[in-house]
């Protein structure tokens, strides 16, 4: 579930939600309702994170555990 992948990869890079929500134009509260699971992540926002922290979408929504992306879908 995407729910772990977003507080891994928060941890992963020595983020605070704080951080993330500004690098998402979003307030903290906002997306510590995301990760919490308490709203979904909009595809939007999702691209972004994905983006931001060079992994696929496919990656944070738990469809794969391979946090690379491949050269040719870059």
């Amino acid at each position: 579930m995407y729910l772990k992948k977003l507080k891994d990869l928060c941890i992963d890079n020595d983020l605070y939600q704080k951080e993330v929500a500004n690098i998402l134009k979003i307030t903290r509260q906002q997306y510590g309702l995301y990760e919490s699971g308490k709203r979904d992540i909009p595809i939007d926002l999702l691209i972004k994170l994905a983006d931001f922290y060079h992994v696929s979408t496919d990656y944070i929504l738990g469809r794969t555990n391979k946090k690379e992306l491949d050269k040719e879908t870059v």
